[in-house]
This record gives structure tokens, C-alpha cells and sequence, in this order.
């Protein structure tokens, strides 16, 4: 597993979250964008702007928040996701 040095050194240099990342459509940690992924388990880690932020579930979701099932939360459907993100993206 990994440290809580490690963990932290991860947050303090990620970057900015992508529009994608912010409209969950991709994991916050990864990259992994969902709606091209095979099916991945992602699970609520955050809110930001009353959105839900996403991360792949165990690892990234560790890194994250803290904890491998995320927050006790059902993700919205991928598809609500993506019709919130086009106006967004015209």
C-alpha cells in the first residue's frame, strides 16, 4: 500500500482536474476516462461546484479521499454525465 508520504507528495503535485475529471467523466487520479473504459467500478470522492468528482475504486479512490469505496454515495449514471458536460463543451 502506499504511505501517507506518498499519498500526500501525489496530491501536492497533481494538476488541476480536466473539465473531463470535473464532469466525471474520468477518474480524478488516473485519467481513465469512463466512458471508453470497459467498465470500471467508480465511486464519489469528492464535490466540487455541486458536482460529483470520480475515481476508479481501490487505489485511486485511496488516493483521493481516503478511503478505497469512496464516499458513501451512488455516482450519477455515466449517461446524465455526459448530457451535462455537451453544453459545456459547445
Amino acid at each position: 500500500m502506499y504511505s501517507q508520504d506518498s499519498i500526500s507528495g501525489h496530491r501536492r503535485g497533481r494538476p488541476e482536474p480536466t473539465a473531463e475529471m470535473l464532469a466525471g467523466l474520468a477518474c480524478l487520479i488516473c485519467g481513465t476516462d469512463y466512458r471508453n473504459a470497459p467498465d470500471p467500478e467508480a465511486v464519489v470522492v469528492s464535490h466540487r461546484d455541486g458536482k460529483q468528482l470520480l475515481a476508479c475504486h481501490g487505489t485511486c479512490a485511496r488516493m483521493a479521499c481516503g478511503s478505497v469505496n469512496g464516499l458513501n454515495e451512488t455516482p450519477l449514471p455515466l449517461t446524465e454525465r455526459v448530457r451535462a458536460h455537451r453544453p459545456a463543451a459547445s
